[in-house]
Parts: structure tokens; sequence; C-alpha cells
């Protein structure tokens, strides 16, 4: 399954290749004051791939706190954050937003409060590993 995302202006779009086709799409709803805040809710496959087009590198802000372990890419233009990354061992994995699908049946996610209060970083940064997206592709300057 393709699925097509993106923030509110399109400056930050996504593809994400679902593989196998999903009978349903886990949504997680942080409780953290970031994603509280921003109404983040995250998904990822570790069998697909993410690919991740910035329109203009300029508009895009990243903003990491906690273990600084991820990085949020959030647009100035609308202030979306459609996709968060991490850098494990040289690797980037990333999870998207839900809320920046289009098209997507609402009744295909499945949502649930998660809280990773506490993982320690090493935790954090297996279970990230283990579930997030592994094949990222980022195209920069692209419209």
């Amino acid at each position: 399954m393709l699925i097509n995302g993106r923030c509110h202006c399109g400056n930050i779009s996504f593809k994400l290749t679902w593989e196998p086709e999903p009978q349903e799409i886990p949504a997680r709803a942080c409780d953290c004051s970031f994603c509280t805040k921003h109404g983040g809710v995250w998904t990822s496959c570790n069998t697909g791939s993410l690919k991740v087009t910035v329109g203009d590198p300029s508009f895009v802000s990243k903003y990491s706190f906690g273990t600084k372990t991820a990085q949020f890419h959030i647009c100035s233009k609308c202030g979306i954050v459609p996709v968060v990354t991490s850098q494990i061992e040289g690797r980037t994995y990333a999870v998207v937003n839900v809320n920046a699908f289009e098209g997507v049946a609402p009744s295909l996610l499945k949502r649930a409060a998660a809280s990773f209060e506490a993982e320690d970083e090493t935790a954090r940064l297996s279970r990230r590993k283990r579930n997030w997206i592994a094949n990222v592709e980022f195209i920069q300057g692209c419209a």
C-alpha cells in the first residue's frame, strides 16, 4: 500500500510504502508534552520504505528534546510535524504522523495511547531500531 502524506502547505511531503498490505495501521498517540501539544499520532512499518520530499529546506525546523535522540521535522510555514527521525548507528529511522495522511480511511487506523517516559535511552533506541521505518530517503529542494 502506498500512503501519501504532507504538512498542511505541502512543503514536507512523504510517500510511505507499507509492505505487506496492512489489515490495520497502528496509530500511537504519544503522551509526551511535545506530541500532546502538536497532536502527534505516529506510525511506522519496519518492513516498508519512506521517501520524504522537502520543497524548501529553509522552511523546515528540527527540534529535539529530552534524550535528544529524535528530531521532529516541523514545517515553519504551516507548523505541522509530519515526520520524526532518529539516527541510530549511522542509519536514519523514522515514524510518520497519521494526521498528515491523505486519502487513508480512518477505519484503517487503530488508535492507542503510548507512553515512553519509563524507557532509558538504550531501550528507546532499541525499540526504534526494531519498530521504526529503516528504509528512509530524504529529497531536498523539490517543489
